[in-house]
């Protein structure tokens, strides 16, 4: 008995690029005894067993369902809008690494069935290749050249070339393809120059490169005696501030215990009729002794400068001026003009 036949299963696998588009074939032939509806299903075939199979679009009863599988809504679709014609081909555009799996196509015709399966690797291509240089570039030391790509799927090579001077690796150089890492060993000046590495898969490629510049070795006794004289020199002016910051503390501390000492020890001041009356006392026992040869400096001492006193007196009490009884000397003789003297009464009243 003659049944309907899928003729596309000469090819089961397919390898391409993330963002690419694939068409998984699906094409059948009918015979005369297949007279039931025709049914087109693609399913997608978890690789854990446990889980249940996924539709992704589906044809029956003249009509198309592809609402089934959200993470490829609006990315999948027939290649022919009309599967009858023998075509049940599947689309896939914009793919994704997520969308690797098997995909098997399953056609139905009362009484045939038949189904095909197919292997689709989504692929990304390298990107983001960063190439970097680790260990010293001084003459004599062992230099490596780094080149790691941030994406793309394995398995991943690498290659280095040289891009200034001739192309070709210094001889002592040592490449790990799979690492993506040139040893460079006892490097010299002839090494420097431009170098450029690409990270490659099967789907792609992607470049980066790096400039090596080998140089003589650094005086490093140099910067280590520089670092320590620099060190020294720092503590010592450190040192400095503190002990004038220390200075000038002690002696703001020295100049306020002195001011407060002498305060301490100053005596009350007098009171004004204190000081009155021993001026007065003063004045008139000089007057005692008063002859013509020291008049001559009271004569030129205006009466109003004599400090005043406030004497105090009961109430009542009016001091009352009587003539003096000395006798006043002979000024004119001496060409100097009289003035008035005060005295004091016997009562203690200033005259």
């Amino acid at each position: 008995t003659r049944s309907l036949s899928i003729t596309s299963a000469d090819q089961s696998m397919f390898e391409k690029a993330q963002g690419e588009k694939v068409t998984l074939p699906c094409t059948f032939v009918l015979s005369e005894e297949d007279e039931g509806p025709l049914d087109i299903e693609w399913v997608l075939i978890p690789a854990d067993n446990q889980k249940k199979e996924q539709i992704i679009i589906m044809y029956a009863v003249d009509r198309i369902y592809n609402h089934y599988y959200a993470a490829m809504t609006g990315r999948m679709q027939f290649t022919n809008p009309d599967p009858r014609s023998g075509d049940g081909s599947l689309d896939i555009l914009n793919l994704k690494s997520a969308d690797t799996g098997t995909y098997q196509c399953k056609v139905k015709k009362a009484p045939g069935v038949q189904s095909q399966k197919i292997q689709l690797t989504v692929l990304v291509k390298p990107a983001r290749t960063k190439c970097s240089i680790e260990g010293s570039q001084e003459i004599g030391k062992d230099v490596i050249l780094k080149c790691v790509s941030q994406e793309g799927s394995p398995l991943l090579s690498y290659d280095w070339r040289r891009v200034s001077s001739t192309q070709e690796l210094p001889a002592t150089s040592m490449l790990n393809k799979n690492t993506g890492e040139l040893l460079l060993k006892n490097a010299s000046q002839d090494y420097s120059g431009t170098y450029n590495c690409v990270a490659s898969n099967r789907v792609g490629t992607d470049e980066c490169s790096v400039e090596l510049n080998v140089t003589p070795p650094i005086n490093t006794a140099g910067i280590i005696a520089g670092a320590i004289i620099g060190t020294l020199l720092g503590l010592f002016v450190l040192a400095f501030l503190i002990f004038c910051c220390c200075k000038k503390h002690r002696e703001k501390k020295y100049e306020k215990e002195v001011h407060h000492e002498i305060r301490e020890d100053v005596p009350p001041p007098k009171s004004r009729s204190s000081t009155a009356r021993s001026y007065i006392g003063s004045n008139r026992s000089s007057l005692g002794s008063m002859s013509p040869s020291n008049m001559e400096g009271y004569t030129k001492t205006p009466y109003s400068q004599v400090p005043s006193e406030d004497f105090e007196r009961t109430p009542g009490q009016n001091p009352t001026f009587a003539p003096s009884k000395v006798a006043a000397p002979n000024l004119s003789r001496m060409g100097a003009v009289p003035v008035m003297i005060p005295a004091q009464s016997k009562d203690g009243s200033i005259v």
